[in-house]
């Protein structure tokens, strides 16, 4: 999910961040959220980060509903950009698109044991989510409405090996070295009998078992990581099956959300952007079966991890089946059909929340950060078409 205007990114902005000049701040009516601010330690975290949403047909003409699917969309959309932005600096290109970082040539070379163009492939993902939240914000703003600001919340530590933007450790939003990572996506595009949309009960296989549980690192922690070409190759493999796993998400947020929005420029909006997100996990699921198979155990964890051999002649895991094949949609009385899934409506953004906060991609958080998070996204889910 894309969050940088092309061109640009400059190096203060090397994080998706948001535009704090006075004219922006003095077109805003700024309140603090949850009430008149929130204490973090001895800190507080209040006026800025929401601001006053205008009523429907108010300044610029968004409801209620439609500011909030678009503020939770950019917050997700500045949330991708973070960890992104963390691949591109230790295994993608670094331009005036995307900038900060120098490369890991060891990460990276493990890397394109997966795919040769994995450079450029990140760099486009990462460039693409940046124009997202930018866009996002921007056109908020414009009408009025509040933008979605994280900026409180770059804390985390990050990477400290060779290759990554010294002057962003210790402040990102996201943690990449901690992952649990759910692959049944594979399956659940490759199975023609089951929708979780009419079979919400049902467990699709997972593609990386050893993924599922335990914790692990997708880029190397420090220099250390990079020693043994063994377990490199596994953090390589970690973050190929990641990068598919993050963006199916937004391949089903998209369409879920549009169906809540009122304003014809806001569905127009969601129906735009959520394509990319399905070009990027099309992409993306493609190179994840192109892990060579192995085992490694992380030196500092113990957590063990197999990734398989997935040239095999199972429809469910035969890495060759990256079409979605059709499967039941809308009533089981229908014929099959080939659609994203899950695309139902009912509490999607808090599951997108929740879905994030399993894989671990928070940790090291704080309260605050998921109390905001809950809130845009329960504003979020809380939208109607027709602004009721």
């Amino acid at each position: 999910m894309k969050t940088n205007t092309a061109n640009s990114f400059s190096e203060s902005q090397n994080l998706p961040l948001e535009d704090d000049s006075e004219e922006r701040k003095s077109s805003i009516s700024r309140r603090s959220f949850l009430g008149k601010s929130l204490a973090v330690g001895a800190g507080t975290i209040g006026a800025g980060l929401l601001a006053n949403v205008p009523t429907a047909e108010a300044r610029g003409g968004l409801t209620p509903g439609d500011a909030a699917l678009l503020r939770f969309a950019a917050a997700a959309e500045i949330l991708e950009a973070d960890f992104w932005i963390q691949y591109n600096e230790l295994g993608g290109i670094q331009d005036d698109e995307v900038p900060g970082g120098s490369g890991n040539p060891d990460y990276t070379e493990a890397l394109e044991v997966i795919e040769d163009e994995m450079g450029d492939y990140i760099h486009d993902n990462t460039d693409d989510e940046i124009t997202h939240h930018q866009f996002l914000n921007a056109y908020l703003v414009s009408k009025g409405a509040a933008p979605a600001n994280l900026d409180a919340f770059r804390t985390l530590m990050g990477s400290t090996a060779t290759g990554v933007n010294p002057n962003l450790i210790g402040r990102r939003l996201t943690n990449l070295t901690q992952l649990t990572v759910d692959t049944s996506w594979w399956t659940r595009y490759r199975d023609d009998s089951h929708n979780p949309d009419l079979d919400p009960n049902f467990t699709f296989p997972q593609a990386v078992p050893t993924l599922g549980v335990g914790q692990h690192t997708a880029i190397p922690r420090t220099d250390a990581d990079t020693s043994d070409p063994n377990f490199l190759q596994a953090i390589a493999n970690t973050a190929a099956f990641h990068f598919p796993t993050i963006e199916q998400g937004g391949n089903s947020l998209y369409p879920s959300m549009a169906l809540r929005a009122t304003r014809k420029e806001v569905l127009r909006i969601l129906i735009s952007i959520g394509p990319t997100e399905t070009m990027h996990f099309q992409t993306w699921s493609d190179v994840a079966g192109n892990a060579p198979p192995l085992t490694a155990i992380d030196p500092v964890t113990g957590v063990s991890v197999t990734f398989p051999d997935l040239e095999v002649e199972d429809e469910l895991f035969d890495k060759a089946l990256i079409m979605p094949e059709p499967c039941p949609f809308l009533h089981r009385s229908l014929p099959i059909c080939s659609v994203i899934r899950p695309t139902a409506t009912r509490d999607v953004a808090m599951g997108v929340v929740r879905f994030l906060t399993d894989m671990g991609l928070f940790i090291g958080q704080s309260p605050a950060f998921f109390i905001l998070m809950h809130q845009l996204a329960q504003e979020a889910d809380a939208a109607r078409r027709g602004g009721h």
